[in-house]
């Protein structure tokens, strides 16, 4: 290991907070700072975790250039912070939304050109505009939406989407202020020098996530299985449940990033796309079958045919340019994955239920 110093942004949330932890494991000596604003409800539940883990937690805010003041140098920066919801301003201002995933992602920047430090973030499949894929042909099967094998478009593949896929037209607010952060890291990385990588993450998933109607659907769909007496919903195409999302266990995500914090210049400037790949990905009705299964319980599911904003009806991550580059593949497969996060909930059932089991 190289880094000495480490900031993690967002690091009591789900993403900073285990890969802070994970990081601390395998790196002893390493000094780990986790700064977050803890809006997040849940949040707080991990200060404790990151403490017995000897990661220092730090209250603040990348929105304020103030919070990023550290009396060590800090020679990497996790860039994990996000407002991540799709649904994010549209019925309301963006002003929190753009401050904190572009604005925020400047000031970290400022700090790491000043420090000298590497830069890795993480953005988000969601950067891929909605119509677009969309519009893609699809085979409607029984329990899910596939891709039909011939498309029209570059950057689509029996392996998913790929960093080619074209970036023109609308992809929600969300998508576009990560979109504008990976342009401005670039100019960074150009003009600056600094080292940076890029890493758009698919759905992101496992323990310790506090799954919201919103974000974090599959920690949702468990918690709603677990606590049956609450109700879920198949919403747009057709209210069936067919709509597909791969997902990668915060394992996966971490060993992924292991292997280019530890060999930095071979992954640095470049852009990947990480994710589960086909192999993990299941539909909302696939994903219920599952909840069923492990947990023995089912749950009222209504239909609702209108569709929802921004939502997709396929997303499946072409993660081959990073597994070509490296050695890395997913481990945890779902059956894995969901009875992590089931187990997760039923060791903390009690500090949980007032954050998940909500309508």
């Amino acid at each position: 290991m190289q880094h000495k110093n480490i900031l993690i942004t967002g690091g009591a949330g789900f993403v900073g907070a285990n890969l802070a932890i994970k990081l601390k494991e395998s790196y002893p000596d390493i000094q780990i700072f986790c700064l977050d604003n803890l809006k997040r409800r849940g949040s707080e539940l991990n200060i404790k975790r990151l403490k017995v883990a000897g990661v220092n937690f730090v209250h603040g805010d990348i929105r304020n250039k103030e919070d990023l003041i550290f009396d060590d140098k800090i020679d990497l920066i996790l860039e994990c912070s996000a407002e991540p919801s799709v649904l994010a301003g549209i019925n309301e201002s963006p002003e929190y939304l753009i401050n904190t995933n572009l604005i925020g992602t400047i000031n970290c920047l400022e700090l790491a050109r000043k420090d000298g430090a590497d830069f890795i973030f993480l953005s988000t499949s969601r950067v891929y505009p909605i119509a677009e894929i969309n519009n893609l042909k699809y085979i409607e099967e029984e329990n899910r939406f596939n891709l039909a094998d011939k498309q029209e478009i570059m950057g689509v593949s029996k392996e998913g989407i790929s960093e080619n896929f074209p970036l023109g037209k609308s992809r929600s607010l969300y998508g576009a202020t990560k979109l504008c952060s990976e342009f401005i890291i670039q100019e960074y990385i150009s003009t600056y020098g600094i080292r940076g990588i890029i890493n758009r993450c698919g759905v992101i998933t496992g323990p310790w996530q506090m799954g919201k109607v919103d974000q974090g659907v599959i920690v949702l769909w468990i918690a709603r299985h677990f606590w049956p007496e609450q109700s879920l919903s198949y919403i747009g195409y057709g209210g069936e449940g067919k709509q597909v999302r791969d997902f990668i266990h915060i394992d996966d995500l971490f060993e992924a990033l292991k292997i280019q914090i530890e060999k930095f210049d071979k992954y640095n400037g470049e852009i990947y796309n990480i994710g589960g790949g086909y192999e993990n990905s299941l539909s909302l009705k696939e994903m219920t079958k599952l909840c069923e299964k492990i947990t023995e319980n089912k749950i009222k599911i209504e239909s609702i045919t209108e569709n929802r904003p921004n939502d997709l009806k396929f997303f499946v991550t072409d993660s081959s340019k990073f597994k070509n580059k490296s050695s890395w593949k997913c481990k945890k497969n779902p059956e894995e994955t969901f009875q992590d996060i089931y187990d997760w909930i039923k060791e903390n059932e009690e500090d949980l239920r007032r954050i998940l089991n909500q309508t």
